[in-house]
Parts: structure tokens; sequence; C-alpha cells
């Protein structure tokens, strides 16, 4: 297998890895709540979305390129829909508002987190360029 390849493999590989790990913990947060005078919020599913979008921005600038960012957003989401398939009584991502947001959440972070991982590619080829003209005067 040529350098590139392997490269794209070990990308999509710890990706994958992510991903899982990701829907994992995010399913097990989704529902925390916490209560403030009275009043339920739900701090889990902030949590979730948060630690996808991290782990998200850490494949892109660890690989810089956006293949890894949509591996693991493709990933998380399917794993979610297999877990949130369980029947009556083994479902772990239930159809509420907290579920909802969770699962479709997945989506919209993904999208947010491609563009912003296709801006700072294209800062990164920037940066690459002048640190090389200025080596070469």
């Amino acid at each position: 297998m040529k350098r590139g390849a392997a490269s794209t493999a070990r990308s999509i590989a710890a990706a994958v890895l992510a991903a899982l790990f990701v829907s994992l913990a995010g399913t097990a947060l989704h529902r925390q709540t916490v209560s403030v005078a009275g009043v339920e919020l739900p701090w889990g599913i902030c949590a979730a979305l948060l630690l996808l979008a991290s782990v998200q921005l850490w494949l892109a600038a660890w690989r810089r390129s956006v293949v890894p960012t949509a591996v693991a957003g493709i990933v998380t989401y399917a794993a979610v829909g297999v877990l949130s398939s369980g029947g009556p009584a083994k479902q772990l991502v239930l159809a509420d508002v907290a579920g909802n947001v969770w699962v479709y959440g997945i989506a919209g972070v993904t999208f947010i987190m491609l563009l912003v991982a296709s801006r700072l590619r294209a800062r990164w080829n920037a940066a690459v360029d002048v640190a090389s003209t200025v080596r070469e005067d």
C-alpha cells in the first residue's frame, strides 16, 4: 500500500473508533439534566454535541483533511441509529425532545464542522505556502 493510502486508511480507522466512542458516550450523556429552581435543564444534549464537535475538529486538525470529520459524523449517526432501533424495552435513544435533538443534532454538528474544517484546511495550506516562500528567501 502506498504512503498516501496508508495515511488515509489510518485516518479513517481513527475516525471510526472515535465515532464509536462519541456515539456511546453521547448516548449516555444526552439524557442528563440538572434542576435549577425547579426547572430541568438538559445539559447532557449540549455536552454530547460538544463532544462530537470537539472530536471532529481534532480529527480534522490531526489529518488536515475533512475526510475523517465526515467519516466520524456518518459513523456516529449510524451507530446512534442502531442504538435507537432496539426493541421497545431496549431503546437507548427515545423519540422525545432529547433523543431527537441528539440524533438530528449529529447531522447539524457534522455539517458545521465540515465547513469549519474546510476553512481551516484552506488557512493551513495558505500558511504552508507562506512558510515555504519564506524558507526560499
